[in-house]
């Protein structure tokens, strides 16, 4: 410790490279605390459903895959279970195939379960009353410019209506607006038509429902009402897996790709582009002070001093930008899970604990080469020039 002024002095010797490469530091480690937390996200989604106010039931199988409608009941009827409703997935596209919005069609009483969505109720009731009727996010209402009383043309990705084309028909009767921004961010980009309408129209769902989802009375007993749920349906040919709505969404991405894998790929080489970068600015530090090395050893300082004292530049330079990263990562996470709809954990003790032990290993390995060029430096030839 008594020769931190010496390294500090050094480190900041060129103050804007140093600055511009701890940007590039708190900017990698940043992105390591935000992906992460939404690693560990998708790792602990399904591990327990207590504290849910909301269990999602889906096929076992496969989120393509319908459940008969029949089931609404029972599950009604399963102890612990306040309401129940269902939807499916529309699949909508607004005047370009390429330009998808999500779109569901849902049951009568499915906004019952979401009370932190707000529909005036005049609205509401034309909705009810109108079988062509759906309602739309705000914020889907403020970009496409829609108002109430709008026909809105939608083109399915998926359904085509009995006469065979996939152009369908509905009329805007109300606009939802979340209570809270952070909790009710995904309706705001949602469209919700009536399923009995849906299932008329199309020779294609036949009665079927892509999941439920049931409103729970107590949430520190979720978890015995997934497994009652799914005992409905156990040896059927259409098991179902219940479960709360992050972790459904969550396994609904895994089936598309594989997040530990991306995440690692993106990780590999965004630390890998650091280790160029920041091995750059330490080699290009030392040999900017090859006479100062060289005055340092022939005052009385040894190889290996000089060899800990630039291992120990590169370590601070990797801690303070890393440091900053993460704790600007801290900070943000939970408003971003929020906004995005996803049960993002706080980045804890053993993330900091990675994180760290991260910063120290690459700040010693690109500190290491220019740290042995120090050490084996001979006085003579630095403070000749050669």
């Amino acid at each position: 410790m008594k020769y931190l002024h010496l390294i500090w002095a050094a480190l900041f010797r060129r103050k804007t490279r140093t600055i511009l490469t701890l940007v590039s530091i708190i900017a990698a480690f940043l992105l390591f605390g935000m992906l992460d937390a939404v690693r560990t996200s998708f790792d602990q989604a399904g591990k327990s459903a207590n504290g849910a106010e909301r269990l999602q039931t889906g096929s076992k199988l496969s989120f393509i895959q319908t459940l008969p409608s029949s089931l609404e009941l029972p599950i009604g009827k399963v102890a612990g279970v306040k309401a129940v409703a269902f939807a499916n997935w529309f699949g909508g596209a607004y005047q370009d195939p390429h330009n998808q919005i999500f779109s569901f069609a849902v049951s009568p009483n499915y906004l019952d379960l979401y009370p932190e969505i707000e529909v005036s109720a005049e609205q509401r009731k034309a909705y009810d009353d109108t079988r062509t009727g759906v309602l739309v996010g705000e914020a889907l209402a403020q970009k496409y410019h829609w108002k109430v009383g709008d026909k809105l043309p939608l083109q399915s990705t998926i359904f085509p209506t009995h006469d065979g084309t996939k152009n369908w028909s509905f009329d805007i009767v109300g606009i939802m607006h979340p209570k809270d921004k952070n909790s009710g961010g995904m309706f705001d980009q949602l469209i919700l038509l009536h399923w009995k309408y849906f299932d008329d129209s199309t020779p294609y769902n036949r009665g079927s429902v892509g999941w439920y989802v049931s409103r729970v009375a107590d949430v520190n007993q979720a978890d015995r009402v997934a497994k009652a749920i799914d005992a409905i349906s156990a040896n059927s040919d259409h098991e179902t897996r219940t479960q709360t709505e992050q972790a459904a969404a969550a396994n609904w991405i895994k089936q598309l790709a594989d997040i530990g894998l991306i995440v690692g790929s993106i990780m590999g080489a965004v630390f890998f582009t650091l280790m160029l970068l920041s091995g750059n600015t330490m080699m290009q530090a030392v040999r900017e002070r090859t006479s100062e090395l060289a005055v340092l050893k022939t005052i009385g300082f040894s190889s290996r001093s000089v060899l800990c004292m630039v291992l120990a530049e590169s370590v601070l330079l990797l801690l303070i930008g890393g440091v900053l990263g993460l704790g600007i990562a801290t900070v943000l996470i939970p408003g971003v899970g929020a906004r995005a709809g996803l049960a993002l954990p706080a980045v804890g003790a053993a993330n900091w604990a990675l994180g760290i032990g991260l910063m120290v290993l690459i700040g010693l390995v690109v500190g290491l080469l220019p740290a042995l060029r120090a050490m084996r430096l001979n006085i003579v030839d630095a403070l000749a020039g050669r």
